[in-house]
């Protein structure tokens, strides 16, 4: 009762103080829904499929071009080009191993002469492979993670930050396995990890220049990774245990995406989101 008797008084007293005059006044206008990326480029590794794929569509709809940087599907990333082209906006493709630091410089100086800017960078490639035991992890397998899950995240900002501009946001791919662990994924929660301090250290070192760098951290999300490692299992079983009982939808991810390379979070940096189904990370 004391509490609430004190809370009472402190609002009666700050409502008797003299309003202060703001200059400028407070920006509270609704922003447009429409077009959010209208008009600027965006280059997305691992874009050809899953997350990736989703996030390539849904920024084109929302007035972006892309170009997107991939391994070796043909097959997928030709018809995503396709499906960027059907919503009226171009589409760049970047065949090559992001692993090779060449190719990723390759890749953000290929974007930039086709389309002559670079406002949004998503480092979304990634690989994993499940190993029951410790042990069992290669010195091969480890650098293999590491050096497609982290140094092109490195190696991409390193050669795009020259093109971006203030207002301009990377947005890096990490996962709930960062926070959380997981058994069979020793070296990729590691490397997942090791993106939330790349990307807290980033958004320190850019911000001054108005680019703004923030992560998402997908929680069981149907994707060709994710089946590959749950072979026989249908969507309904998988994310039982989560507060929502099952797994996401690639483009149930993709709208945190796209509030990060917009100017919607305007005031965000070096932060991270988790679309992960309701797991609480604490983080």
């Amino acid at each position: 009762m004391h509490e609430t008797g004190h809370s009472q008084q402190t609002e009666a007293a700050n409502g008797n103080k003299e309003k202060v005059k703001l200059n400028p006044e407070p920006d509270t206008s609704p922003r447009p829904i429409e077009k959010k990326l209208n008009g600027k480029t965006a280059l997305i590794t691992g874009g050809d499929s899953g997350i990736g794929k989703a996030v390539a569509l849904l920024f084109a709809l929302h007035g972006a071009d892309i170009a997107i940087a991939y391994l070796d599907d043909d097959t997928d990333a030709e018809e995503t080009r396709r499906e960027i082209e059907k919503l009226g906006q171009q589409c760049l493709l970047l065949e090559g191993d992001l692993s090779q630091e060449e190719n990723c410089k390759r890749a953000v100086n290929q974007t930039v002469e086709k389309f002559s800017r670079l406002d949004i960078v998503v480092n979304n490639a990634a690989v994993q492979w499940e190993t029951d035991h410790f042990e069992d992890i290669s010195t091969e397998q480890l650098e293999r993670t590491f050096r497609t899950n982290v140094f092109s995240f490195f190696w991409v900002v390193k050669y795009a930050l020259p093109h971006l501009k203030e207002g301009s946001a990377i947005v890096n791919t990490s996962s709930v396995n960062a926070y959380g662990g997981h058994g069979r994924l020793i070296d990729y929660s590691s490397a997942k990890s090791a993106i939330i301090g790349f990307t807290r250290s980033l958004a320190h070192s850019v911000g001054h220049r108005g680019i703004r760098v923030n992560a998402v951290a997908p929680g069981p999300i149907w994707t060709q990774l994710l089946a590959a490692d749950s072979p026989g299992q249908e969507l309904s079983d998988l994310g039982q245990e989560l507060p929502l009982g099952r797994a996401g939808q690639p483009n149930e991810v993709a709208t945190c995406f796209l509030f990060l390379a917009s100017d919607d979070s305007s005031y965000m940096t070096g932060q991270c989101l988790h679309p992960n189904g309701g797991e609480v990370v604490n983080g």
